[in-house]
């Protein structure tokens, strides 16, 4: 097992030639270039419940970043995507695109948010009608899209399409082209999963556009936009109703709640002990593993060859 002497500094921010915006989100730093690049590098922050957890944890940028690459890399027929470098680890450049105010949630079973709506009595989701009799982490007849709004402050919200559309989020035909790359996508992110033994079970995707063409962005089937189940054993929990297992960071989320954090006023964050973080840091290097189906290699760069590489990346792209 891989352990880490956790004397890791917060990455500083960067300031790069012909830099026009910075943005810091929960777990990336946003570069903008001449209004024409992205550098998005990928923290090792944690964040649950909308809140940063006080502690990082160890190359959990670098699994992000490689797996959202990877998985463009793999859908790139499919739909066109941002990206166009990976030049570190937990670093990757790609064209800045217009985004669309809303996010492509895709759901293949009755799990998660989807199940606590249908759990408390209702049988319909951001417009979309949900079949009777099912049961917690049941197969959909067919995946389903519930999107959500891309809130700039607090909590994303459910929407339906007729909303999307009768608010001008997104134009009709633009919609109907989303929802087919969404689907398209999902379907591949789902055969790459069962190769591995897993079950994509839901995730999210953001999209743009850069003049007239729509664009895949951000990261995707990573641990932090998606959930993935055990395929092995997954009928038989099913028929006993038991628990199913899964890779993603929802155990993060439930040691949180075990010890009384939901991100409300007045709570405090648990203590997140050496072991702890290294614990959460080996479940990410699992995922990857098991997702990718490659061993992970670990890297550690510094501040200043992470910036060294992004300029020679940049150059390149003149």
């Amino acid at each position: 097992m891989l352990f880490v002497k956790f004397n890791f500094a917060r990455m500083k921010t960067l300031a790069f030639p012909q830099q026009t915006n910075f943005y810091r989100g929960k777990v990336r730093d946003v570069y903008t270039i001449e209004d024409k690049w992205l550098v998005m590098i990928a923290s090792d922050r944690i964040s649950a419940f909308d809140v940063i957890l006080p502690r990082p944890i160890p190359f959990k940028g670098q699994v992000l970043n490689q797996i959202a690459a990877y998985m463009l890399k793999a859908t790139s027929d499919i739909c066109p995507n941002w990206l166009v470098d990976t030049p570190a680890p937990n670093v990757a450049i790609g064209n800045k695109c217009v985004p669309f105010r809303v996010e492509m949630v895709v759901r293949g079973n009755l799990t998660g948010h989807a199940w606590r709506t249908y759990h408390s009595g209702k049988r319909e989701l951001c417009g979309v009608p949900l079949p009777d009799g099912m049961k917690e982490n049941d197969y959909f007849p067919t995946p389903i899209i519930t999107p959500s709004t891309k809130a700039e402050v607090g909590h994303d919200e459910d929407i339906s399409r007729r909303e999307i559309i009768s608010r001008g989020l997104v134009g009709e035909n633009d919609y109907a082209r989303l929802e087919e790359y969404t689907l398209a996508i999902f379907q591949r992110g789902k055969e790459i999963a069962a190769r591995q033994g897993l079950i994509l079970v839901d995730t999210k995707y953001e999209f743009g556009k850069i003049d007239d063409r729509i664009y895949l962005m951000d990261e995707i089937h990573t641990p932090d936009s998606s959930r993935y189940f055990y395929a092995d054993g997954f009928e038989e929990r099913q028929n006993k109703g038991e628990k199913q297992k899964q890779l993603s960071k929802e155990f993060v989320r439930e040691w949180l709640i075990a010890n009384n954090f939901m991100g409300k006023e007045g709570q405090t964050v648990p203590e997140m002990t050496d072991e702890w973080v290294n614990t959460i840091s080996q479940r990410y290097i699992e995922l990857y593993e098991k997702v990718i189906g490659q061993p992970f290699r670990p890297q550690l760069l510094s501040d200043e060859e992470t910036f060294q590489r992004v300029l020679y990346s940049l150059g390149n792209l003149k």
